[in-house]
């Protein structure tokens, strides 16, 4: 079969399950569900794929909302990953649902040309990007061993972006308690340790500290326990905070000047205090090129056109599939709702996924993805450089023992 006939028969795979894959992007909208709670998310996406003759296998890398579904077989193994996670009370202002349903049809249309052409399409069921790195975790675990390639898109307002030059943040997020000692605030004030002052103390801190922070870094937080009654010294205090930094190594840095804002709030007022991660580090994005460019040339043709992003505009947001391109040739391209225009993450958009123009977005990119995996697989000088990288990945593992993963899961990520 020629390219061409390859490429059109993948584009009509898509075609016919327009309807499908609208309605599970459409019906994951309508039920949101958060950071490793995806259990109905995730199986929706699970009994599609098992309807297109994937082989699925749930509750992957000891994470319940987390599946693989594969097709065909070969050397070449090119992954595709499903976000589908929600937001607390704005439900898909990500536009997860999007995702999900675009790598849906990616796969499905992938494994039209996956006996032809010898490889294996697997699609990840990846929990938790907005809190709790289930692609870090899966990464770790195993999940992605014998992906040679990895390959997502997500959703963004109007423009579609694919430029292997465009980043994320690295992104750091710790909990830090502080511990004090309760008394009656009235009576015997002078018998408590006031840990909520620590908490006053340390965010006054962090605060000074941004004016001496580079551009583009940023630091966020929030306390989510600062006390229970008024006439109580507070005994224990609680913050969430992250620190967003260009690379990994940046960020390292940060959370450390931030963490002493901490230490010196708690030697302030003799409290004590004790840190831990509240999520995997999220790694900065690091494109493939020639994954990128594939891709770039294939949206174009969808009737598309992505943007140009000029250098002095710098990232903001983070993402766990960053972790993933550090880890092996990846891309994670941006697809436009044409004619959205509120930012991710409120409830305007959380409106402007689940349109029209939304479900355009979960077909267009669909096609894109999957003509992307065929450039790939029909192009016999790529496929063995990136078959020889996986092979060094795995010669790497090997020799660090890595092949023989034991992992306890936290209980607050079940």
């Amino acid at each position: 079969m020629t390219e061409t006939e390859t490429r059109a028969r993948a584009a009509l795979e898509v075609d016919r399950w327009r309807e499908r894959l609208i309605a599970l992007s459409r019906s994951l909208h309508a039920e949101p569900e958060t950071a490793f709670a995806e259990h109905a998310s995730a199986e929706k996406l699970a009994v599609l794929l098992e309807s297109a003759g994937f082989a699925v296998e749930r509750g992957i890398c000891e994470l319940p909302t987390a599946f693989s579904a594969t097709y065909g077989s070969g050397d070449l193994t090119i992954g595709v990953c499903a976000e589908y996670d929600a937001l607390p009370e704005i439900g898909h202002a990500c536009g997860h649902n999007i995702i999900a349903a675009a790598g849906a049809g990616a796969a499905i249309a992938l494994a039209t040309a996956a006996e032809e052409h010898g490889f294996q399409v697997k699609l990840l069921g990846t929990p938790a990007e907005e809190s709790g790195g289930g692609k870090a975790l899966m990464l770790e675990r195993g999940a992605f061993d014998d992906v040679t390639v990895a390959m997502m898109v997500h959703p963004a307002p109007s423009a579609d972006i694919a430029d292997s030059a465009w980043s994320s943040q690295a992104n750091t997020r710790f909990e830090v308690t502080f511990h004090g000692k309760a008394s009656h605030a009235a009576a015997a004030p002078a018998h408590g340790v006031n840990a909520a002052d620590a908490a006053v103390l340390a965010q006054v801190a962090v605060g000074l500290l941004r004016q001496q922070i580079s551009d583009g870094f940023r630091i966020a937080g929030f306390v989510t326990e600062g006390g229970q009654r008024t006439n109580i010294i507070p005994e224990r205090a609680i913050l969430e905070y992250e620190v967003r930094t260009p690379t990994a190594e940046e960020g390292a840095i940060l959370r450390e000047r931030v963490l002493n804002c901490f230490r010196g709030a708690a030697l302030a007022t003799g409290t004590t205090m004790e840190v831990r991660p509240s999520s995997p580090d999220y790694a900065d994005l690091r494109h493939d090129a020639w994954l990128m460019d594939a891709y770039r040339r294939n949206i174009t043709e969808t009737g598309r056109t992505p943007i140009v992003i000029p250098p002095s505009v710098k990232p903001l947001a983070s993402t766990d599939m960053g972790n993933v391109t550090h880890a092996l040739p990846a891309i994670h391209p941006s697809v436009g709702a044409r004619g959205a225009h509120a930012m991710p993450h409120t409830r305007e958009f959380a409106a402007e996924t689940n349109t029209p123009a939304a479900d355009d977005a979960v077909i267009d990119a669909a096609k894109a993805l999957a003509w992307t995996g065929i450039d790939l697989a029909r192009e016999p000088a790529q496929r063995a450089a990136y078959l020889g990288k996986q092979a060094e990945r795995h010669r790497l593992r090997t020799r660090d023992g890595l092949e023989d993963r034991a992992h306890v899961v936290p209980d607050d990520l079940v």
